[in-house]
């Protein structure tokens, strides 16, 4: 039967979003007279919403103080939600690719470190009815790199993870499906994406056809002996 469901990651993968994160991570630090250093910003590529602002005090060398991190997390989201309201683009070929996944009749997940308010204002764009479930960052113990978000998809989805790929653009977001038992394809958008025995690496959705896209999947699930009957 071949692949069962599919997993989508969000920021970078299926919108390129982070550019828009590139602006309201540069203001945050603005707020207190510093740039954004690149190699900063590269790390934080798909991070939680809790190693984010961790991060950002630590390289601003700022107390972690629970209230003010909190707050900072609350601006960082309000600015992002704004930038997201006036129209998120679309990665090359991802809109089609979901819409074709959609008249086949493939199950799919949105499965993104972005905390629910957010995800819902892109969703806005993004077009909610794609999607059979939703898991966002602030809705599992622990957000990507751990498995908990993709493990929570495919719990949702009645399926096992193996059955399911995910499609993901990040080093963070890969390492979460990997670690749940997906077979990933991998589109790397801003950064390098190592290769790994369960990952699948093409440069762009639009390169690909959903036979393609199965094609990946029963590669991967052979190779590991976990082709669906």
């Amino acid at each position: 039967m071949g692949v069962q469901a599919v997993l989508w990651d969000m920021d970078g993968t299926l919108v390129d979003s982070e550019k828009l994160w590139d602006i309201s991570l540069a203001a945050l630090y603005a707020q207190h007279g510093a740039q954004l250093r690149e190699e900063v910003r590269t790390a934080l590529v798909g991070s939680s919403a809790e190693n984010t602002i961790r991060t950002v005090y630590t390289d601003l060398g700022l107390d972690h103080d629970p209230v003010a991190m909190a707050e900072s997390d609350r601006w960082l989201h309000d600015y992002t939600a704004d930038l997201f309201d006036d129209g998120l683009p679309w990665c090359e070929g991802a809109r089609e690719m979901l819409e074709a996944l959609a008249a086949e009749g493939v199950p799919m997940a949105l499965v993104t470190n972005t905390q629910r308010a957010l995800t819902d204002r892109a969703l806005n764009s993004i077009g909610r009815h794609h999607f059979s479930v939703t898991v966002c960052g602030d809705e599992v113990p622990r957000g990507k790199p751990a498995p908990d978000p993709y493990l929570r998809a495919a719990d949702l989805l009645g399926l096992p993870p193996h059955e399911c790929l995910a499609v993901e653009d990040s080093v963070t977001g890969a390492a979460a499906a990997e670690a749940a038992g997906c077979p990933v394809l991998v589109v790397p958008n801003d950064v390098d994406v190592p290769g790994g025995p369960r990952r699948r690496h093409i440069s762009s959705l639009a390169a690909l056809t959903v036979a393609g896209l199965r094609a990946v999947y029963s590669d991967l699930a052979d190779q590991f002996g976990e082709r669906t009957a």
